[in-house]
């Protein structure tokens, strides 16, 4: 197991706690940019605020990459500053997390954050610690139920949620949460506490967000979807968003734009991710985003 974890821990943790400290003089600070590195509502830990994701159309996009294309892509974004990487269990038919976990292979633990999620019918203590052998780790930066979808999930869930819970009191997680999809479990989300981070879709028109059926086929309820977003993060959850490029569908430069200065434009939405195919779009997300910023 890495021996860099238990410093990480330490070292962010004061990290953030500095952040809230800064006298009102040291507010004035320059331009935002998508690498900065910000903290992720009161969870207790910092990311920059452009993640690259693995997950598009289930992680087939990315797996469709030769190994060495994906690692490229990958080392791009690495090198660009985008050190916020998330993952599933599910991504890939399971094969996703590996992948992303040797393309990392070799870098400071230190110098990137890891968001990843279990399925909802797994067993949290034993994912937690087959993840953790997959990336030879003490801990992960981030750690989500996945793809929560009914009005009720925070109870049928329950017994997952304390598990999580407790594996962060161990510290084999630092921030424990959920993905959402349909509007019914994001109004769930909305009354419940237990988060830390929240994984929420969120773009300008409402392509692939949260629709009363959970159907990607039709538009999510936009308004109704931000006005929930804004209760999740008012509570201090960290909130970051997907589905910034409508899964894919933005095939027009000036759709991404609109959604970049839309997104960008909402102060309830920390930090965003976005599966990338290629170090092109790693490069515009970036310039997107430091314009709109």
């Amino acid at each position: 197991m890495s021996q860099l974890t238990r410093r990480h821990f330490i070292r962010s943790g004061i990290a953030a706690v500095a952040a809230t400290a800064m006298p009102g003089w040291a507010l004035d600070k320059p331009k935002r940019t998508a690498t900065d590195w910000i903290p992720l509502g009161n969870s207790g830990i910092r990311i920059t605020r452009l993640g690259m994701g693995t997950g598009s159309n289930s992680g087939n996009v990315q797996m469709a990459l030769s190994e060495q294309e994906f690692i490229k892509v990958v080392r791009h974004a690495y090198d660009r500053g985008v050190r916020f990487f998330d993952t599933a269990d599910s991504y890939g038919r399971g094969a996703m997390q590996a992948r992303l976990a040797k393309a990392l292979k070799g870098l400071d633990r230190d110098t990137y954050v890891v968001q990843t999620k279990m399925r909802r019918n797994g067993n949290p203590q034993a994912d937690i610690d087959r993840f953790r052998r997959e990336w030879d780790t003490d801990y992960f930066d981030l750690f989500l139920l996945h793809y929560c979808t009914t009005p009720n999930w925070p109870d049928e869930l329950r017994k997952n949620m304390d598990l999580l819970s407790e594996a962060k009191e161990k510290q084999q997680i630092r921030t424990k949460g959920a993905s959402i999809h349909g509007l019914k479990a994001l109004r769930a989300m909305a009354g419940c506490d237990w988060m830390d981070t929240a994984l929420l879709r969120v773009n300008h028109d409402g392509t692939a967000m949260d629709n009363e059926d959970n159907d990607d086929k039709q538009k999510g309820v936009r308004p109704e979807c931000v006005r929930n977003i804004k209760v999740i993060h008012d509570k201090g959850t960290g909130v970051v968003g997907m589905k910034l490029i409508g899964n894919g569908n933005f095939t027009d430069p000036a759709q991404r734009e609109a959604s970049f200065k839309y997104v960008m434009g909402l102060d309830c939405v920390d930090a965003v991710t976005i599966g990338f195919k290629s170090t092109q779009e790693v490069d515009e997300a970036i310039e997107l985003m430091n314009r709109y910023l």
